[in-house]
């Protein structure tokens, strides 16, 4: 009876963990079936409660893990796996043709994001992520712990509630009709890139100071 408790237990928040990524799934399906900036607004208000949804999933199966002490392989992988998909895909929609917005200044056509997240932008948060990944995997691979670190942690945080609150402000207050929101969404995706460049921080002078016991 403990033993299949104790199996329960540890199969739970590894399913919850692949929750996530159908959710996300979803949430890109929807997505999918907006466009702005009234097109598909119901479904664009859908997308917006799922995200929430698989971020909550996020915080939900690690302190599962965490208070039945079942934290697995398994969930080590798949844990941040699934945050990447979710949060990155999520990027590169919002910088995606879905949210672009057209104006002609001075004869100009310029091109510009309403979400306030830009190719460039996504370009730099996936390098983040990517060089983050081979730190960890070197920093293993000499028998150092790899683990999230709390800049990651607080990383994760507000990109759990920036993005979903970009997406409710572009899909119900129309930036493009209205300053003040237009420039609360580019505060927010401004923080999301320094936030989330800042948090790679920690790593690489992690991995300095490895390198240099090992001189």
């Amino acid at each position: 009876m403990v033993f299949m408790e104790q199996s329960l237990k540890r199969r739970i928040p590894n399913a919850i963990t692949m929750l996530r990524i159908l959710i996300a799934a979803a949430f890109f399906g929807i997505l999918g079936g907006y466009r702005f900036p009234d097109q598909g607004i119901l479904w664009g208000n859908v997308a917006i409660a799922l995200f929430v949804l698989a971020a909550m999933t996020d915080f939900i199966d690690g302190y599962l893990a965490r208070k039945w002490d079942v934290v697995s392989m398994f969930g080590r992988l798949m844990d941040p796996f699934c945050d990447k998909v979710l949060v990155l895909g999520t990027f590169i929609y919002f910088a995606g043709p879905r949210f672009s917005v057209e104006s002609w200044v001075e004869g100009e056509n310029l091109l510009t994001m309403a979400t306030g997240i830009y190719p460039w932008m996504v370009v730099v948060m996936i390098a983040r992520e990517l060089l983050v990944t081979s730190i960890r995997g070197v920093l293993e691979s000499m028998g150092h712990t790899g683990g999230a670190k709390w800049a990651g942690k607080i990383k994760m945080i507000f990109q759990s509630f920036a993005l979903p609150l970009i997406l409710l402000l572009v899909v119900n207050c129309n930036p493009e009709k209205h300053e003040s929101v237009m420039l609360l969404i580019n505060i927010l995706a401004w923080m999301l890139l320094i936030i989330t460049v800042w948090s790679g921080l920690p790593y690489i002078t992690g991995l300095v100071a490895v390198m240099r016991k090992n001189v």
